[in-house]
């Protein structure tokens, strides 16, 4: 007689790669896209810090299980 398959474990699913790259991806677009627009000088000053934040988040995220 077959086991039945085991519930993975919930935090498991939390740190998965796919969803946390695809976050990663969007949050260096949002930086360029800051550091692109001409109209508003606040979102310009935290261009930078939001595309290293996306950088840095992305490689640790690249360690995650697929």
């Amino acid at each position: 007689m077959k086991k039945p398959p085991a519930k993975p474990n919930p935090p498991q699913n939390l740190f998965r790669r796919g969803p946390w790259e695809n976050a990663a991806t969007a949050l260096i677009g949002v930086g360029i896209f800051m550091l692109m627009q001409p109209f508003l000088l606040g979102l310009f000053t935290y261009s930078f810090i939001t595309i290293l934040t996306g950088t840095l988040m992305f490689v640790v995220v690249s360690h995650f299980r697929d």
